[in-house]
């Protein structure tokens, strides 16, 4: 019975999560009737096996209730350091509910496994497959300097060493033309004195509430031309792919870092 129930969590996570990642490709929107209805269910599955199936219910309740909280708070102060967005938040959240260990019933655990929380370890394989990004990132800056005389921080020499690193590594520069239309937040602003002089700055953690905004300032600017050259982006990245895919690493194969800390140590 462990081992259907195992699966079952298994298939429903993933599947829902397949979903919430296709939904997030296609328009960088999640539908919450995802969550509401994940939620539920993977509650409702876990709690069954726990209350019916668990050989030592004290211990394992304990492993359920710090795995969830401790996924929670995470969660939430990365969405609220802008680190990634609601829905990527509330799919750990979920993932945590549906499985807050791993589901060792059905899979042998895999040797590269490291932490006891589960999601934890779904979390740090997310971040570092989404991490790869940073190389697409880096050959985009490399070709548009190929491609134009001025230096990709033009009009941002101002700007401190750190933030123009993060820059490089999370965006790139584009025509205003695509900042306006594709699925991208700028990675810059722009602040006008009283003599009506431009000053551009870069942002480190660009929120989806205040695209509209800046992207209007940028335009103005760009008009009036106090404002020229690309501008500094980066993509909406669909997290959800990478947390889907952190899911699927860590049942096969367990904790990226720990495997990759273990090889570089022996």
């Amino acid at each position: 019975m462990n081992q259907i129930l195992d699966g079952a969590r298994i298939l429903l996570c993933v599947s829902f999560l397949i979903y919430a990642s296709w939904s997030d490709w296609k328009t960088r929107e999640v539908s919450n009737k995802v969550w509401v209805i994940l939620g539920p269910a993977a509650l409702a599955l876990t709690g069954f096996q726990f209350l019916f199936c668990s050989s030592q219910p004290l211990q394992l309740l304990q492993s359920y209730v710090l795995s969830f909280a401790v996924t929670s708070v995470l969660a939430v102060a990365v969405f609220y350091a802008g680190g990634f967005g609601g829905a990527d938040a509330k799919a750990l959240m979920c993932i945590a509910l549906a499985l807050p260990v791993y589901p060792s019933h059905l899979l042998s655990q895999p040797a590269g496994l490291f932490s006891p929380l589960f999601p934890l370890t779904i979390f740090t394989n997310s971040v570092l497959l989404g991490a790869f990004s940073v190389f697409y990132a880096l050959f985009r800056n490399l070709l548009w300097k190929a491609r134009n005389r001025g230096g990709v921080f033009d009009g941002l020499e101002a700007e401190s060493f750190g933030r123009k690193i993060v820059a490089l590594v999370s965006g790139y520069k584009v025509k205003l033309s695509k900042l306006k239309t594709g699925h991208l937040y700028p990675l810059e602003d722009v602040d006008v004195n009283e003599e009506g002089e431009a000053k551009r700055k870069l942002l480190v953690f660009p929120k989806d509430e205040e695209r509209e905004e800046i992207v209007s300032r940028i335009v103005e600017n760009v008009k009036e031309e106090r404002l020229e050259g690309g501008v500094w982006a980066t993509p909406g990245l669909p997290l959800l792919i990478f947390v889907t895919a952190g899911l699927i690493v860590a049942l096969a194969y367990g904790d990226i870092v720990w495997i990759l800390l273990s090889s570089l140590l022996t």
